[in-house]
């Protein structure tokens, strides 16, 4: 499973590029206006530019009809080069625009998926990724975990290569579910990246490895005894 990154924020795009195993950076419009910048061209060519043109990039369209769709699509795609996704919401126009992104050669990842059956339509669509919604399924009482689950059962089950890019988490443990599941991608907050990394007996463990070397070395390095 790979893991992109949920954000626009370059100083946190920056760190997890450095320490991670990031394949890519996920926008929508809501992220954008997070970073409280009028200046969109500016924020999403600098982040090609840290990410480099073989990670994936996925940027949401404002567009709600099928030429304007493309022509935002061709825009970003001309900007930033690379390997390029437009994130089209699922919609009867969005559908359409799929097939004429595809048309022109541009990677489509289908947003806002709630159910199993917009999967798979947007599958037949041609989109490259879908994107369930897990924490907003959970916040209806729904099954954002179970939704993916069963998107999986039924592509492998119908032979779709379209991707499940699933997305909308808010903790460690719906990560770790939508994993078990065998979906291809999840796109988190960079918060989030963090915690998946951490445990608290990792950090025992390293407090207990330096006191018994300690013991014996003093604070001399492995370099140090090398004489390196």
């Amino acid at each position: 499973m790979q893991y992109l990154i949920d954000t626009a924020n370059i100083e946190s795009i920056k760190k997890c590029c450095e320490f991670y195993p990031v394949t890519g950076v996920t926008t929508n419009p809501t992220i954008i206006s997070k970073e409280h910048s009028s200046d969109f061209k500016n924020i999403i060519y600098t982040i090609r530019e840290i990410i480099g043109p073989d990670k994936m990039l996925h940027v949401q369209t404002t567009a709600s009809d099928a030429k304007q769709i493309l022509a935002e699509a061709e825009a970003i795609r001309n900007l930033v080069g690379g390997r390029f996704f437009i994130k089209i919401p699922i919609t009867a126009e969005g559908l359409k625009a799929c097939a004429l992104c595809k048309d022109k050669g541009i990677g489509v990842t289908m947003t806002a998926i709630f159910t199993q059956q917009q999967a798979l339509i947007a599958a037949n669509a041609g989109a490259d990724f879908v994107a369930p919604y897990i924490n907003r399924l959970d916040n209806i009482v729904s099954d954002g975990v179970h939704v993916v689950e069963e998107i999986v059962s039924m592509f492998k089950k119908n032979e779709v290569k379209t991707k499940i890019l699933a997305a909308s988490f808010k903790n460690v443990e719906q990560v770790h579910k939508v994993a078990m599941t065998g979906a291809d991608a999840v796109t988190i907050n960079p918060d989030l990246f963090e915690m998946l990394v951490y445990h608290p007996l990792t950090y025992y463990a390293i407090d207990d490895f330096c006191k018994d070397w300690e013991t014996i070395y003093g604070d001399k390095t492995i370099l140090d005894i090398l004489g390196k």
